[in-house]
């Protein structure tokens, strides 16, 4: 999430009661989750685990619970608790804002798109031109729909992730991390009925260009779509997952999360994705193979019982 204009760090360190280390004068473009980090982002780390990675990531300010060598231009924010104050910055730069009506007066609706009465368009949505939005979809706040789109009914954009703070030291081992980002939908893209799409934690989940949809598709949050995916009935992909222009998901597909598609791949039906999958070839199975060689597998397997009776058979004679 990029706040309103950038915010200085000693305010922040004063917020949230920090220690301050290192470029003690900067200013926070805004606040993200280690998965989407930018230059002059704040992020927040409490695991010995992942010290380094966060100091060394993209972020220039590092909320921490440790003393640390701090990289230059680069500051660290000291606290007991690192989780709780990043959880406050977010909350304070996108708080809870209840919604009293079907449609809410700060919406944007552009020139020929129709809403059907029983939509829900919460606070701050834009949407563009020409775009159809049928009975009971629901667009929540903040997110951001283009040009010549179709959301079929029952559909809901923007839901919060589903991201926890997990730690087994406490009685709540699962602490909900705020839902501080957007779903932004390009252009063209076509939406099925019952499908759901996660916000952002901190950053956009993304639909691309020309992108179709079937029904009872789930996206996680801070997915990304390229151009021009096509994607069929009751596929689910997790968080932070980025499929490359013309990627196909056939029924059922289930991708793991924080992997990417390869532009132009396909994958068959019932599949499973469980890493990162170069473009422009065709896959099958749970975990994805190639579709060709799959094939001939389950050929093989089918021969199984034939073969054991030709083994069995020669055993016996001899």
């Amino acid at each position: 999430m990029q706040f309103p204009s950038p915010v200085s760090l000693q305010w922040i360190a004063e917020f949230i009661g920090a220690k301050l280390l290192g470029n003690v004068n900067g200013n926070a473009t805004g606040i993200n989750e280690i998965h989407k980090v930018e230059k002059g982002d704040l992020v927040f780390v409490d695991h010995p685990k992942y010290y380094d990675k966060c100091i060394n990531s993209a972020a220039s300010f590092i909320i921490i619970n440790k003393e640390a060598a701090v990289p230059e231009g680069k500051a660290l924010l000291i606290v007991d608790n690192p989780f709780e104050a990043y959880c406050k910055i977010a909350n304070h730069f996108r708080p809870f804002e209840p919604s009293t009506k079907v449609q809410s007066d700060s919406a944007t609706i552009g020139e020929g798109s129709f809403i059907y009465p029983t939509a829900f368009i919460g606070n701050h949505v834009i949407i563009g031109k020409n775009c159809i939005i049928y009975p009971n979809v629901s667009i929540m706040d903040h997110c951001i729909i283009g040009d010549n789109v179709i959301i079929q009914s029952g559909t809901v954009i923007g839901s919060d992730a589903f991201y926890y703070n997990t730690k087994k030291d406490r009685e709540m081992w699962y602490k909900k991390m705020p839902s501080c980002g957007r779903v932004i939908i390009e252009d063209e893209v076509e939406i099925g009925a019952g499908c759901t799409i996660d916000r952002g934690v901190s950053h956009d989940t993304i639909i691309g260009k020309g992108t179709k949809m079937d029904n009872m598709i789930h996206i996680g949050h801070d997915t990304i779509t390229g151009k021009n995916c096509l994607i069929a009935a009751q596929v689910g992909i997790a968080g932070v997952v980025t499929l490359e222009d013309g990627v196909t998901l056939w029924g059922q597909v289930g991708v793991n999360k924080t992997l990417t598609i390869g532009a132009n791949a396909v994958i068959f039906a019932q599949s499973g994705v469980g890493k990162d999958t170069a473009g422009g070839k065709v896959y099958f199975g749970s975990p994805i193979e190639d579709a060709k060689e799959k094939m001939k597998e389950l050929v093989w397997i089918k021969r199984i019982p034939e073969l054991w009776e030709k083994v069995m058979g020669k055993s016996s004679a001899t």
